[in-house]
This record gives C-alpha cells, structure tokens and sequence, in this order.
C-alpha cells in the first residue's frame, strides 16, 4: 500500500491479551488473539490514539509479574 493510499484507508486499532496495540485495515478480519480496542479511522488518527493509550510497553504478564515482585519485597 502506498503512503497516499494509507492517508485514506481505513483502519482500526487492535490489541491482544498482553495490553499490545497495533493498527490493522479495517477490510481485513482481526487476526486471532487480538480485539478492536475502539478506534477506527485514517492511519494517522490510530496510531495518535495509540501513543496516547498505549503508555507502558511491558507486555501485561511483565507487569503483573514485576507488581508481585514488588509486593513481596
């Protein structure tokens, strides 16, 4: 896909169980593993959406696991 081409497509965010976001076209079917996480639109807009929500790069597992750690310490 061209870069003009992904001004004007469209396309959703997506994450999957570990809290990880990613954009996919929103013609294609979401890949297993992952839900629409309630965005859609222009590339643009999805990956602005996801810089603001997707805060903590640690996979949720990571985390979880480091909060325990840091809980029995």
């Amino acid at each position: 896909m061209s870069e003009q081409n992904e001004n004007v497509a469209a396309f959703r965010v997506v994450v999957n169980l570990e809290e990880q976001y990613s954009i996919w076209p929103l013609e294609s079917e979401i890949p297993a593993g992952w839900r629409a996480a309630g965005k859609e639109g222009v590339k643009e807009d999805c990956l602005a959406y996801v810089d603001e929500v997707w805060t903590d790069m640690r996979p949720l597992s990571l985390r979880r696991h480091m909060d325990t750690a840091e809980s029995a310490s």
